[in-house]
């Protein structure tokens, strides 16, 4: 069996291990000499509820067609999160253009308190309790890279010690 076709077996069963969400679809409208063209932008983040998470952002004619770029676009750039337990290690504060996010870890069984764009970001890193407020804008592409911002931030005890010492 080539490498080709071994590739191929394999692409299913690695997409079914990520949890991809599609946080919203804008439909866009082009007025030309016969009416109206529509084209499709979607914000997917996918994660694998283990830690790691991504986003994309795909642009096609067809909705169908820009969940599956976006789709790629965040298997493309996914990123390793600190975790602490179930929730977050420490308090962050995410900025990206106008969107401003808080994340709050909570104690066991509290849940993810936080909506918008927020909230499939969270659930797809894994963190199942944690408080966080959208403070600025109610973009949600904004919303969803601010908490990627957050989340990149976030930095475990023994490294912060680490830092120190």
């Amino acid at each position: 069996m080539s490498a080709m076709e071994r590739k191929g077996r394999n692409e299913p069963a690695e997409q079914d291990m990520f949890d991809e969400r599609v946080v919203f679809v804008n439909r866009c409208s082009k007025v030309v000499k016969g009416g109206r063209r529509f084209s499709f932008s979607a914000v997917v983040v996918v994660g694998d509820r283990e830690g790691r998470v991504g986003f994309g952002f795909g642009k096609a004619n067809e909705v169908s067609e820009a969940i599956r770029k976006g789709g790629e676009a965040a298997r493309k750039q996914m990123m390793r999160v600190t975790m602490h337990g179930r929730t977050i290690p420490h308090e962050v504060i995410g900025v990206y253009d106008g969107g401003r996010v808080l994340l709050k870890p909570a104690p066991d069984g509290s849940g993810v308190i936080c909506g918008g764009g927020m909230r499939p970001v969270l659930e797809a890193v894994g963190v199942r309790d944690v408080v966080g407020k959208s403070l600025a804008s109610k973009n949600r592409l904004n919303v969803v890279k601010a908490t990627i911002a957050a989340l990149e931030q976030l930095r475990s005890p023994e490294t912060v010690a680490a830092t120190r010492a």
